[in-house]
């Protein structure tokens, strides 16, 4: 008669990792799940004010999101946020790929790397408040250091006033969030590249390609997904604009050109008459326009390649499935 084995008892630790995430999941439900799913929920309704207990759904539900739409300012808000983000994103991507292909580069030898990694970074880590008001001296009207450079070499005439222009005031806006987070981008695209696998990078040196090469037909085609989550969360951060706008010249000023649509959320929510509801759907408003364009640059940085092969893949099982049948 065959003998059981018995098996060994283990000890099963699963229920210390959900021990270990419960103060991560009742934090992230009281503090984001719970505001996001109440912001939705008052933007159909007639919520206003800041001792308000009472709302009432709306008759048309949709009329705080129609408002909003055809508020000028809020267009103007949103066509401001994209222009200050695409001005400080392309030039942001591309001194960040170059700094990587530096950094990253087999033939040299960087010295005091690690010092480089801690000032690109450090404007990251300055507060807003801090930098705002720096920038704001060093655009300083009419005495400050861009207008003495731009005096002494003969650029200007007289002391330009940065603030009261809405295009310089846009430009500067941009540039502010080109220099905080250019050190970031940097540091992320760095360690993409050190997660390629070296071998790589040595054939390509065996068969003689240049730097350039290698960089464009190896470093970057292998770092498809590390771009990807680059240009995601620059998107939901830029679209997110909000501190360097609201510090820097107060409410969007001047003519409103550098108002974001954070800046006129607050706005709404915040000044005047508190009108939450149409704050929320405002912010609803940019939640779907954010999860729209990141669905679409998804779709177009994908692997075509390998969405090709997985449509082969199943079009080879349904043949071979109706073949069976």
């Amino acid at each position: 008669m065959p003998q059981k084995t018995l098996k060994p008892k283990g000890v099963s630790y699963a229920k210390y990792g959900y021990l270990f995430s419960l103060p991560f999941i009742i934090a992230f439900v009281i503090f984001m799940l719970y505001p996001t799913i109440f912001t939705a929920v008052i933007g159909f309704t007639d919520f206003k004010g800041v001792a308000t207990t009472t709302y009432h759904f709306l008759e048309h539900p949709f009329d705080n999101f129609v408002s909003i739409f055809n508020n000028k300012t809020f267009r103007t808000s949103l066509v401001n946020t994209i222009e200050i983000w695409v001005i400080n994103f392309i030039p942001q991507i591309g001194l960040a790929l170059l700094l990587t292909a530096w950094f990253t580069n087999r033939s040299r030898k960087i010295r005091a790397q690690g010092a480089f990694k801690v000032l690109f970074y450090l404007p990251n880590i300055i507060t807003a408040a801090t930098v705002a008001i720096l920038y704001g001296a060093i655009f300083g009207y009419p005495v400050g250091p861009v207008n003495d450079i731009l005096q002494t070499l003969g650029l200007a005439s007289k002391p330009f006033d940065f603030s009261t222009s809405p295009w310089a005031a846009k430009f500067v806006v941009a540039f502010i969030q080109f220099w905080m987070w250019y050190g970031y981008t940097t540091i992320i695209l760095i360690s993409g590249v050190l997660g390629i696998n070296p071998e790589l990078f040595e054939a390509a040196e065996i068969d003689g390609a240049s730097p350039a090469q290698t960089f464009f037909k190896v470093t970057l085609p292998c770092m498809r997904t590390i771009l990807i989550f680059t240009l995601i969360t620059s998107l939901i951060g830029g679209l997110n604009m909000f501190d360097i706008p609201k510090l820097y010249i107060w409410n969007g000023g001047p003519a409103n050109a550098t108002m974001t649509t954070s800046v006129f959320i607050y706005a709404q929510a915040f000044s005047g008459s508190y009108l939450y509801n149409k704050a929320a759907a405002a912010s609803m408003i940019m939640f779907v326009i954010i999860a729209i364009l990141s669905a679409v640059t998804f779709y177009m940085m994908r692997d075509r390649s390998e969405a090709r092969a997985k449509r082969d893949m199943r079009r080879l099982a349904k043949l071979s499935k109706g073949a069976a049948v």
